[in-house]
């Protein structure tokens, strides 16, 4: 986090390090810098050098990117938005960071997509990080994690808890609460648009 200046991937004009969400438009939010760092450190074991992990509702880039960082050039971070124009800005925001090589070189990549449908292209995925609350752990998300893998995922509507998701060797999940959170939802393109 101190490598990849947050400043770079809010709107101009925000104060980038104050610690709370921010409205990055299309009813979406950059979360807090305190549940990045949670986030990243829960995955931490799972973004070693070499490995590879799906950021769904990748927004403004900022956490991809710190994915990317974290498992180099030798790894794959796949960012997945449904937004266009905020995949388009998040390209931007990463060419301007510390990750710029990452993206260059093909090792960081951002698309446009239903993240409910993870990216299977790269999968499995030894870390799956969810950006927005979804009201169940979306099956085609599990499928795609790797034996040994965890994802850290917002679920539910009104009361939401941060859930810690690993998947044995066996392929059985795991999955414990970490924290109460408040996320916007997981939800289509169209639905985010009109605010539902």
């Amino acid at each position: 986090m101190e490598t990849i200046d947050r400043a770079l991937f809010v709107p101009d004009g925000t104060p980038a390090y104050v610690d709370s969400p921010m409205a990055i438009g299309y009813n979406a939010t950059i979360s807090a810098p305190h549940m990045h760092a949670t986030c990243l450190q829960l995955l931490e074991e799972n973004l070693k050098s070499g490995m590879h992990v799906l950021d769904v509702g990748s927004g403004t880039g900022y956490l991809t990117a710190c994915f990317a960082l974290m498992v180099g050039p030798q790894g794959h971070a796949v960012g997945v938005e449904h937004i266009q124009e905020l995949a388009d800005s998040s390209i931007k925001n990463i060419k301007k960071s510390a990750a710029a090589p990452l993206l260059k070189e093909g090792s960081l990549s951002i698309h446009v997509g239903d993240g409910r449908q993870g990216w299977p292209e790269f999968a499995p995925y030894d870390a799956i990080h969810v950006g927005a609350a979804a009201p169940e752990i979306p099956q085609p998300l599990l499928d795609q994690l790797k034996p040994g893998g965890r994802m850290v995922i917002p679920v539910g509507k009104m009361i939401q808890e941060l859930k810690v998701i690993d998947k044995n060797e066996d392929g059985s999940i795991s999955v414990r609460s970490e924290t109460p959170v408040r996320y916007v939802p997981l939800t289509s393109r169209g639905a985010q648009l009109r605010g539902c």
